[in-house]
């Protein structure tokens, strides 16, 4: 519990900048709240490359610091750091020199389009920043210390909010500047954590960056990272891009339906803040006993991570089912809009159990032994060979409803949960990866 719920906390307090978003600027207008949800698809994007290296470094990472090995835990934040900054830069000029043909993947209304550019242009500069503050807040958690990490991120996410209110209302003297406001709150959030992140980093048995482990090329520490963190990134590539092309299908049945996919995907992000807490602190306990060579221990804490991953999965189903009266009246949505919200929200609430499931399993107990691969092969046929073929062709070629086309983009997470329990029962993520 003291790395999981740190880390489930961090989780929620970064769900909760896109709740606040949507809540705020639905006070604004439903297409402002539409646009700036269709525009954050691009930081979801980047997110999604930033994760996999992120990921890679902590599996390595809980694995060495298991072993006591600091200075090859070192090496791999100055790797990380340094393929995390190439992401971070090809971001930065797409969104701030293209901002107009980025939304256009996602949405066709001219006005959301607009809306949307207007945000990514001074959203941009977050893009730059958010790489780098993430492969910290990685080494902190590994290096036992997930809770500086969590009130890092947190602090960073109260002063997102603040800033909100004051920049999108124009409070405190400050002028009424809606989505810009938004954006340019946003990009003063990561400022802050990023400085924090720098000071925490030179305090007694913290881990601290070196430059020169960003610049020095370690062939054997490289092909090691790329071998447990290409499959990562694969994953995470296929499950990213779908879920952006989900968001786009949405986006693409028009402003009612991209509204109310926005809602639901909010309320899904913060559900999943408890099953990634401990899908993170499940890898990088069971890592580090597997790291130091307590294999038989590290398989009994798989075992319990497992078990655990059910309960937060039933309970996530209860808590959607009777937040729906709450959410209903905190937002300003046309009767459509709410006619779709409320029905998205009873299929996510089946969804949630076979997402927690595969997310502790799949994320937390394989990633922690190095099985990497298996998440590819399984988003490949869930995701990619089923789920979204019937979305695409259910909104673009038989018209279906809405929600029938919301609940194929669900299908993947439920329907893969006896092959992730298969995979789990052979025991291929009990291994030692270090050298």
């Amino acid at each position: 519990m003291s790395l999981a719920f740190p880390i489930s906390m961090q989780n929620l307090m970064l769900a909760l900048v896109a709740a606040a978003d949507a809540v705020m600027l639905g006070k604004v207008s439903q297409n402002a709240m539409a646009a700036v949800s269709l525009a954050t698809q691009i930081q979801f994007v980047q997110n999604m490359l930033l994760g996999a290296i992120v990921s890679g470094a902590g599996i390595l990472g809980a694995q060495y610091w298991g072993k006591k090995d600091t200075a090859a835990l070192g090496r791999i934040f100055g790797l990380s750091i340094h393929e995390a900054m190439l992401v971070s830069v090809a971001f930065f000029l797409g969104c701030r020199y293209f901002p107009e043909k980025l939304m256009l993947l996602f949405a066709h209304d001219p006005e959301l389009v607009e809306i949307g550019a207007e945000y990514l242009k001074i959203a941009s500069w977050s893009y730059l920043l958010t790489g780098v503050s993430q492969c910290y807040l990685a080494i902190m958690r590994v290096s036992e210390h997930a809770s500086r990490s969590a009130w890092i991120s947190s602090g960073a996410v109260i002063a997102n909010i603040v800033l909100n209110s004051i920049f999108i209302f124009g409070l405190c003297g400050a002028p009424a500047m809606g989505v810009k406001g938004a954006a340019l709150a946003t990009v003063l959030a990561r400022v802050i954590e990023l400085v924090w992140c720098i000071v925490s980093s030179y305090e007694k048995s913290f881990i601290p960056l070196k430059l020169k482990a960003v610049f020095t090329f370690d062939k054997t520490l490289f092909l090691d990272f790329w071998h447990y963190t290409l499959p990562v990134l694969g994953s995470f590539l296929l499950w990213g891009i779908g879920f952006t092309s989900y968001t786009a299908i949405m986006g693409h049945m028009g402003p009612d339906a991209a509204a109310a996919n926005a809602i639901a995907a909010v309320v899904r992000d913060l559900m999943c803040c408890l099953c990634n807490g401990i899908a993170a602190g499940a890898g990088i306990l069971i890592g580090n006993e597997l790291g130091a060579g307590n294999l038989q221990l590290g398989k009994t804490y798989g075992d319990r991570a497992m078990i655990l991953s059910f309960l937060i999965g039933f309970l996530s189903t209860l808590v959607i089912l009777s937040v729906i009266p709450l959410v209903s009246h905190s937002l300003e949505l046309t009767e459509q809009a709410h006619h779709y919200m409320v029905g998205m929200f009873v299929i996510l609430s089946i969804y949630m159990i076979g997402r927690c499931v595969c997310t502790v399993v799949i994320n937390g107990i394989f990633s922690s032994g190095g099985d990497t691969l298996f998440d590819v092969y399984s988003l490949a046929v869930c995701m990619w060979g089923i789920a979204l073929p019937c979305a695409f062709l259910g909104a673009f070629y038989f018209h279906l409803p809405v929600l029938v086309v919301y609940a194929c983009t669900c299908v993947d997470e439920v329907g893969k949960v006896p092959w992730v329990m298969l995979h789990y029962r052979r025991y291929k993520w009990v291994r030692n990866i270090t050298r």
